[in-house]
């Protein structure tokens, strides 16, 4: 059963805790309260206001823990903070495993200052977990896929229209990153695990792939710069610089613009276009949550 009245009071603290420049934002002179607005809370969760009201004083139903996960990760939490954000909801925690999807602190921290940026954070296995809105349009949102589709490597070599970010010259050389890439979490994780999984559907499905994994590829330490053609802005080169976070086998990606040249001209002007309607870098804010 849940404590609703703990859980109230736990999310109270939490939001009163957390100051604006930890999550990216500023303090404003008209600012009375030390921590977050329940607003800003409930921005950083996507979840509506009136929702979130909800939890704190206590009414309505229930969070769902799809909801639950999406609070721990606006508001900061540590796993053992976010554990006990479950358990006080009448939930089990999630399972504690090396590959979760919880994102630390520490990570949120550098994407909450990255947002005219385009910078994500990846799992091993290529999913993407979270987006800045500048990320999102350049690569649309990656969030949004379902199933084996969360996987970048999986699109990379089942569906078509996710090659056409890139150039056609440079889909032979990514392809070998991408098989790269699935190799070394594959060799990590051993033969029952979800990268193996991963590798045996792509060899079924890709004869591309199957080729490439039995060159047995292994993906160096440096990161190349990429070329992205824009529908809106036009060809850009980015150099793509990876934060690992190794507890939690998650990078944070973020790509950059030797400044003076076109394509940083162009990426400064990727944060101005407009996001379709919609479109979240994490949970669809439609649901009425």
């Amino acid at each position: 059963m849940a404590d609703r009245a703990a859980l109230a009071a736990f999310l109270r603290a939490r939001r009163e805790a957390l100051q604006p420049e930890e999550v990216g934002l500023p303090r404003g002179r008209r600012r009375r309260t030390g921590g977050l607005r329940r607003e800003e809370v409930a921005a950083l969760c996507d979840i509506s206001v009136d929702y979130y009201v909800q939890l704190e004083q206590p009414r309505g139903p229930r969070p769902s823990e799809q909801v639950l996960a999406a609070t721990a990760r606006g508001l900061r939490l540590s796993l053992d903070e976010r554990d006990h954000l479950f358990r006080i909801a009448g939930h089990t925690a999630p399972r504690r495993v090396r590959h979760a999807d919880h994102i630390s602190p520490g990570i949120m921290r550098i994407l909450d200052h990255l947002e005219d940026t385009p910078a994500q954070v990846m799992n091993h296995l290529g999913e993407t977990l979270k987006q800045t809105r500048s990320a999102v349009a350049l690569l649309g949102d990656e969030t949004a896929h379902m199933g084996l589709a969360r996987s970048a490597h999986y699109r990379w070599f089942t569906d078509p229209a996710s090659r056409l970010v890139h150039p056609e010259s440079d889909h032979a050389a990514l392809s070998r990153l991408m098989a790269a890439d699935l190799h070394g979490a594959y060799t990590h994780d051993g033969e029952q695990s979800r990268a193996a999984r991963l590798v045996d559907t792509l060899n079924q499905e890709s004869p591309e792939f199957a080729a490439l994994w039995h060159k047995r590829l292994v993906l160096g330490p440096h990161c190349a710069s990429k070329r992205f053609l824009h529908s809106q802005i036009g060809a850009l080169e980015l150099h793509c610089q990876t934060l690992v976070d190794p507890e939690q086998s998650q990078r944070l990606v973020v790509y950059t613009a030797v400044p003076g040249t076109e394509s940083h001209t162009n990426l400064q002007l990727l944060s101005l276009l407009p996001i379709a309607e919609g479109t979240a870098s994490s949970i669809d804010s439609a649901r009425p949550w």
